[in-house]
C-alpha cells in the first residue's frame, strides 16, 4: 500500500481551498503535514521568538485542520511552528491547539518537539570540532554564541518519526527541514528513500508545484519506486514541468538537497503525466551521508527608529541622491555636535523608496518619478538614543535645502507623528551544521494527553 500524505497548504495561514482539503480527506490519507514557518521575512521571529502570523488567523486555520484531522483520524505535524520554530514558538501554537481541543470537544494526545539548543551544547560542539560552517556562514566563537537569543537546529526525518512513534495525533514540532514532515512516515514505512525526499521536496510548498499555486492543497502518494502527486483544487493541474521545476524552489541546485544524513540527487529522475493532472517521478536517489542538523541563530543588532518623508517638488526628486549625500553629513556633524556621538556608535540607512529601492545600483528599469519617497532608518545601541536621533533628524527631512542659496523647502510626511520607533533589531548570526551521533540528542520530546 502506498503512503499518501495530504499537505494543505505551504504555510499555515497563506490560506487553502476549502473544497479541496474536504476531498483529500475523503481520499483516506496517512497523515496531513504543514509547514508552520521560514527564515524568509528575516531574523526577527527567531530573534524574538514571535510568530509573524496574526494568532487569529492561526487559530481559524489550524481549527479547519484539526477538524480534519478528526474526520480522517490520522496524525496532523506542524514543522517550523510560529514562524522560526523557536521553543516559545512551539509553546504558543500548543496554546492555540489548548483552546481549540477545548473548543472542539477533542481529546488528543500531543507530542512537541523542541529543536531549540543551549548555547552551552553548541558552544562545547564547537571547542570538539562539531560545528561546522556552510557557505556563507559568519565566523563564531564562544563569545558570538553567548550573544544569541535563540539558536535551533533542523530537525529532520529521524526526530519526525520519533514523535509519530509516540501514537500522537497531533506533532507541533519546532524547526525542521521543510521535507522532514513530509518524508518521515514513508520513510519509516519502507518507501523508496529518493522518492520520499524528492517527493517531499515537491510538496513542501503545497500547490506552488501546480498549475494554481494559491489553491493550497495536494497529494502525495509515495511507493516502493517512486512518487505521484496530484492537486486537489478543481482546475488546477501538475505537469512534468511544473513539477521538476519546484527543485529550483529555495535551492541552488537543481539537482542535489541536503537533508541530515545525507542527500537527495534527482539528476537520474524520470517525470511522466500520468494524466492532466497528476504527474509521476520515478529515479530519485539518495545518497546516505554523516549526520549534520543545519544551525540557525540570531542574536540582538540594536534598535530602530524610523522616518519617511515624501518629496514632490521637481527640483528635489530629480536631485533626490545628491540631497539624501548632503543631508546624511549635516546630520553626521549635527549629532556630533547636538549629542556627542561618533558615527561608528549609530547608522543612518536612506532608501529612496520607488527609486531603485529594491535593487539599487542594479536597477535597469528607466523611469521619470513624480515623487519620491525618502526612508531614513536609524540603528542605534538603544531606543531610547535612536528615537533622539530620529527627532533631532525630523525637521530637517521636513525642510532641508539642497543648496545654501535656495529658498527653503517644504515637503510631506505621510503620516503624524512621522517617527516610529522599531524596538529590537535582530541579526543572523549562524549558518552552520551540527554532527550528531544519536539524531535525537540535539532535540527534545514532550507527550501530553489533553
Amino acid at each position: 500500500m502506498p503512503t499518501r500524505i495530504l499537505i494543505p497548504s505551504g504555510v499555515l495561514c497563506l490560506g487553502f481551498d476549502r473544497a479541496a482539503l474536504a476531498r483529500g480527506v475523503k481520499a483516506k490519507p496517512d497523515l496531513i503535514a504543514i509547514d508552520g514557518g521560514s527564515t524568509d521575512s528575516g531574523p526577527f521571529s527567531l530573534g524574538a521568538g514571535q510568530s509573524k502570523y496574526a494568532r487569529s488567523v492561526t487559530k481559524s486555520e489550524w481549527r479547519e485542520l484539526m477538524l480534519a484531522r478528526a474526520e480522517a483520524g490520522v496524525p496532523l505535524v506542524i514543522g517550523s511552528a510560529g514562524t522560526s520554530g523557536a521553543d516559545a514558538c512551539v509553546d504558543w501554537m500548543y496554546d492555540i491547539t489548548l483552546e481549540l481541543a477545548s473548543e472542539l470537544g477533542q481529546s488528543l494526545r500531543i507530542a512537541r518537539l523542541y529543536s531549540g539548543q543551549p548555547v552551552t551544547r553548541i558552544t562545547e560542539a564547537l571547542a570538539a570540532g562539531r560545528v561546522r560552517p556552510l557557505t556563507p556562514a559568519p565566523k563564531i566563537s564562544a563569545e558570538s554564541l553567548a550573544q544569541m537569543t535563540n539558536i535551533v537546529a533542523l530537525a529532520g526525518a529521524e526526530q519526525i518519526q520519533a514523535a509519530l512513534n509516540t501514537g500522537a495525533d497531533i506533532i507541533i514540532a519546532g524547526r525542521t527541514t521543510d521535507t522532514a514532515i513530509i518524508a518521515a512516515l514513508p520513510l519509516a514505512r519502507g518507501d523508496h528513500a529518493g522518492a520520499a525526499w524528492h517527493g517531499a521536496k515537491i510538496a513542501e510548498c503545497g500547490a506552488l508545484c501546480s498549475t494554481n499555486p494559491t489553491s493550497g492543497v495536494i497529494m502525495v502518494d509515495f511507493d516502493d519506486a517512486g512518487f505521484t502527486v496530484e492537486p486537489l483544487a478543481t482546475g488546477a493541474e501538475c505537469t512534468p514541468h511544473s513539477v521538476s521545476a519546484h527543485m529550483l524552489y529555495e535551492n541552488a541546485d537543481p539537482f542535489i538537497l541536503y537533508e541530515p544524513g545525507g542527500y537527495l540527487d534527482v539528476t537520474a529522475t524520470q517525470y511522466q503525466a500520468i494524466d492532466s493532472r497528476r504527474v509521476r517521478a520515478t529515479g530519485s536517489k539518495w545518497v546516505p551521508g554523516a549526520y549534520t542538523v543545519k544551525l540557525e541563530g540570531a542574536r540582538h543588532a540594536g534598535f530602530q527608529t524610523t522616518l519617511i518623508a515624501v518629496l514632490r517638488d521637481a527640483h528635489y526628486v530629480a536631485n533626490a541622491a545628491a540631497w539624501i549625500d548632503k543631508l546624511h553629513s549635516f546630520l553626521n556633524a549635527l549629532i556630533a555636535q547636538r549629542m556627542g556621538l561618533e558615527p561608528a556608535s549609530y547608522d543612518l540607512d536612506f532608501r529612496l523608496i520607488g527609486v531603485n529601492a529594491a535593487l539599487g545600483a542594479m536597477e535597469n528599469r528607466p523611469g521619470s518619478p513624480t515623487e519620491v519617497g525618502v526612508l531614513l532608518i536609524i540603528t542605534a545601541p538603544t531606543q531610547a538614543i535612536a528615537a533622539e536621533i530620529g527627532k533631532l533628524a525630523n525637521p530637517h527631512l521636513l525642510h532641508y535645502p539642497l543648496t545654501e542659496n535656495e529658498e527653503l523647502p517644504t515637503f510631506a510626511f505621510p503620516y503624524s507623528p512621522a517617527q516610529s520607533d522599531r524596538g529590537a533589531l535582530y541579526e543572523f548570526g549562524l549558518n552552520h551544521v551540527l554532527a550528531l551521533d544519536d539524531p535525537m540528542s540535539a532535540f527534545r520530546l514532550v507527550v501530553e494527553n489533553v
